[in-house]
């Protein structure tokens, strides 16, 4: 995937918010990412909710494509209940 874009001051507020840098994005393996559009509301464009690692700690991630470049919308640490989601979508692919 392309590198991330993202809004300076939506960086920001997900620091505070999550507790989490965008700049993560960098080691996300969008390559065991469970992935999956985010339809339950109009936002005006798609948005991607994607699970996966990055280093050795799930994350959640919300972005969206501008053009051919991927735009970060949210990132925090997965909750339990997400990780939970993450295990079992890997285990019906392995089986």
């Amino acid at each position: 995937m392309s590198k991330f874009e993202w809004d300076e001051e939506k960086a920001k507020r997900n620091l505070r918010k999550h507790g989490v840098a965008f700049e993560i994005l960098d080691q996300f393996e969008f390559d065991t990412a469970i992935e999956w559009i985010d339809d339950r509301y109009d936002y005006g464009e798609e948005r991607i909710i994607a699970t996966a690692f990055a280093g050795n700690k799930l994350y959640r991630l919300v972005y969206t494509m501008r053009g051919f470049a991927p735009r970060a919308i949210s990132l925090r640490e997965a909750n339990r209940k997400e990780v939970d989601e993450y295990v079992r979508a890997k285990k019906q692919n392995m089986d």
